[in-house]
């Protein structure tokens, strides 16, 4: 048995964290002695290696809890994982190290090679196998899924880059995915939601049809009278302008779910609209300008 402080001591945790994981009950000590000491056995160590493997790899404490409570929790495949996540981060951090070798003599070189979605495609990969209901209900069809995912790995390097562009790195865009997807079962049952795509479907449902005709625009306007309480008309102009319909990954996205073309379809149709919306218009639903 061994002392919080003998713990901290050992890994290189401190006695505040240790408390911390007991407080949260991810780490419970082993035996608390009559003048309220906490002592850790070797079991308890080994729960800290996993724990700190875990935390190497990024994740969050309530995730780490929630993985290791599963009935199901198979330790020596947990392992497994673990290292196989942990040689790639290594193979990353190498490649990045080279890149930096690179730069730092003074060499051009803008590749973004280094920025692989590994993690990324494992983890839509892993989505697809667990909720394969929820990828029907959301894409249409699990193929329409695995199209969206191979556009992006056809298109590896760009979506990197824009990852580390926009995110910092792919580690966090990953994570960004990540939240989006665990939402996707509350998601599809909200009511807002499910009027928003039955107008999207209702916009894309003939895409021969002129952009600019009466009967698309009526469901333009309808479709931002649904939307003003949450995105006005300002905003939606700014996103349409943006290459909202149009950028990569929400393009693929649409397609997928209306037909192909029906990314294109949508910002011509917004463009068409927003053409003949004045700047005043635009004002009065924004509050008109700061004074």
């Amino acid at each position: 048995m061994k002392t919080i402080s003998q713990v901290a001591q050992l890994t290189g945790v401190s006695v505040r964290t240790l408390q911390y994981y007991d407080e949260i009950d991810l780490l419970k000590p082993t035996a608390v002695t009559d003048a309220g000491y906490r002592m850790y056995d070797e079991a308890a160590l080994e729960r800290l290696q996993q724990i700190l493997f875990f935390r190497e790899l990024d994740f969050r404490l309530k995730e780490i809890k929630e993985i290791m409570e599963n009935p199901e929790y198979d330790k020596q495949e947990v392992f497994r994982k673990q290292k196989k996540m942990i040689r790639a981060k290594r193979d990353r951090l190498t490649r990045l190290l080279k890149l930096l070798d690179k730069l730092e003599k003074g060499e051009n070189c803008m590749s973004f090679d280094a920025f692989d979605l590994t993690e990324y495609f494992e983890l839509m990969e892993n989505f697809k196998q667990q909720n394969e209901e929820e990828v029907i209900r959301v894409w249409g069809s699990v193929e329409n899924y695995e199209r969206l995912i191979n556009k992006v790995k056809a298109d590896e390097q760009r979506v990197g880059e824009l990852a580390v562009k926009y995110y910092g790195s792919t580690e966090n865009y990953t994570r960004v995915i990540e939240e989006g997807l665990n939402k996707i079962p509350d998601i599809i049952n909200d009511a807002w939601t499910q009027k928003t795509n039955a107008l999207y479907r209702k916009l894309t449902g003939d895409l021969t049809r002129d952009a600019g005709s009466e009967e698309v625009q009526a469901i333009v306007r309808e479709l931002m009278e649904h939307t003003k309480g949450r995105v006005n008309k300002e905003g939606w102009k700014k996103l349409v302008e943006n290459g909202f319909y149009t950028g990569h990954g929400i393009k693929e996205e649409n397609d997928a779910l209306y037909g192909a073309g029906a990314s294109e379809f949508m910002e011509a149709a917004m463009k068409e609209y927003f053409s003949h919306i004045s700047p005043e218009e635009l004002a009065d639903e924004a509050g008109g300008p700061e004074k």
